[in-house]
């Protein structure tokens, strides 16, 4: 015969049913706050508080985070990442350790720096769902050209006015390789293969 002892400590306010139901919702709308799924057990004729709602989530692997920010790509531009991803899968080591790499970046110096958070796991933290575009606009800027390898990082230079093929090879003259002698490194450059109109 089976006796059911006394559980220690209080019963779940949440049912299984209910978490089940909150479970599918933040599956589907990761962005879903505290609040939504507080009212949304109210209507179901449940009343529970916010650390109730984080707990239950927690229970099922899932933690409100700080949705990650990932650049706005077009199609064409993943194809392309892939593509140069498997076309370089195989390379050894010693080869990338000869690659000097550069890129410009945009900085946004009165941006609004908004958070978003949503419930996910550790694994999901990339998912499409999980994160925030980010777009180069904004209020008053600054573009820099930059350069890195694997032993280290290479000149800083502040980009003015529009650039062009003629700017572009000046930096590439003036930064790159003095960059590249100061690694003491090989000679491969791999650039964003962004293309840039003909200086007259």
């Amino acid at each position: 015969m089976t006796v059911n002892l006394p559980r220690s400590g209080a019963p779940c306010k949440i049912s299984p049913r209910g978490a089940s139901v909150i479970m599918r919702k933040v599956r589907d709308q990761p962005r879903t706050t505290w609040q939504d799924l507080v009212n949304d057990l109210k209507r179901a004729g449940t009343t529970v508080s916010k650390k109730t709602i984080s707990n239950t989530l927690c229970r099922h692997g899932l933690k409100s985070c700080s949705a990650r920010k990932v650049p706005l790509l077009k199609p064409a531009h993943v194809q392309a990442r892939l593509k140069f991803a498997y076309d370089h899968l195989d390379d050894p080591e010693e080869e990338w350790k000869k690659v000097m790499w550069s890129d410009e970046t945009k900085i946004e110096l009165f941006a609004l720096n908004s958070t978003c958070r949503v419930w996910r796991k550790k694994k999901d933290e990339y998912n499409p769902k999980n994160t925030i575009l980010t777009m180069k606009h904004g209020g008053g800027n600054i573009i820099l050209w930059g350069c890195f390898s694997a032993k280290g990082t290479g000149r800083l230079h502040r980009i003015e006015g529009r650039m062009d093929g003629a700017m572009y090879r000046e930096i590439l003259a003036n930064n790159l390789l003095p960059s590249v002698r100061a690694l003491k490194m090989g000679h491969v450059f791999q650039h964003d293969n962004k293309t840039y109109s003909q200086g007259k």
